[in-house]
């Protein structure tokens, strides 16, 4: 498509970090390795606290594996997220993005809760891909992996369009073989933020509560903390003047409406050649 695209979670980085810094976060573990971008980031804030990252990852780009052999403070764990979490332990905090879609985020949220009582620890999460189009959409990077059950009808070809419910097909934002998506935008069990929303309010019902922050932008950040963390407060402050932000909103809805232009005149000067062919 474009390489136009800012997508990375790295770009949050001016929150994050001092976020796990309030929180004095040692151990982290980040769910989808980014090398050269937050994974690099969070490599650095472990190693300067004395503490360590672990990135889950199935399938991580080779340029990832090389940096992490020259790392001391940094570890890799090959296997999907909701093998890899139970396996962990001591963790401070964790950075997921991975897989975009309601069943992956719904279970990775419950092994971390179960993860943090058993070790005693409070919940603090960053979750990206919390809006548009992930937010309300599943996106699938292996379709395979998601109980039928829980699977929507998916299609690789299909294209997103803010505030259309459907998929254009070669058009609109898309994954070019790279990811599916739901054919059908919300509805029950649909999206990353259908499943956060999902897990608050069964925890809610238990009489568990956490605080939620999102900040638009980039995809939309989502960072899930306990409310009686000791660190709760000043977390809170850091967040407040971001979370659900009009301002970050309409400079999101700008990007993507520009993006998704460019997108359309690269399509159709792919069609223009196509007929001239």
């Amino acid at each position: 498509m474009t390489n136009l695209l800012i997508h990375s979670m790295s770009e949050f980085s001016d929150i994050i970090v001092p976020a796990l810094t309030l929180a004095g976060a040692d151990t982290v573990v980040e769910v989808g390795a980014e090398f050269g971008g937050m994974t690099a980031l969070l490599a650095g804030h472990c190693a300067g606290r004395g503490g360590k990252l672990v990135s889950i990852d199935p399938a991580p780009q080779q340029e990832y594996l090389d940096w992490l052999a020259a790392q001391d403070s940094a570890e890799h764990v090959a296997a999907t997220s909701l093998e890899a979490i139970p396996q962990m332990s001591g963790v401070d905090a964790w950075v997921i993005d991975g897989d975009h879609n309601w069943y992956t985020v719904y279970n990775e949220l419950k092994q971390v809760r179960d993860i943090c009582r058993r070790d005693g620890r409070p919940l603090l999460a960053f979750m990206h891909d919390i809006h548009w189009p992930s937010g309300r959409r599943d996106q699938y990077y292996a379709p395979d992996r998601i109980p039928e059950a829980f699977r929507k009808p998916y299609s690789h070809d299909g294209g997103a369009r803010p505030g259309e419910p459907g998929l254009r097909l070669h058009r609109g934002f898309r994954g070019m073989g790279n990811f599916a998506f739901a054919i059908q935008e919300g509805g029950p069990r649909n999206g990353v933020l259908t499943a956060i929303e999902d897990f608050i309010a069964e925890e809610l019902a238990t009489g568990t509560e956490y605080m939620f922050a999102e900040i638009p932008g980039v995809f939309g950040l989502g960072v899930l903390f306990d409310m009686d963390a000791p660190w709760s407060a000043p977390l809170a402050n850091l967040l407040l003047p971001l979370h659900q932000n009009k301002l970050l909103a309409a400079l999101e809805a700008n990007r993507l409406a520009n993006y998704l232009r460019v997108i359309e005149m690269q399509d159709d000067e792919a069609m223009r050649r196509t007929h001239a062919a």
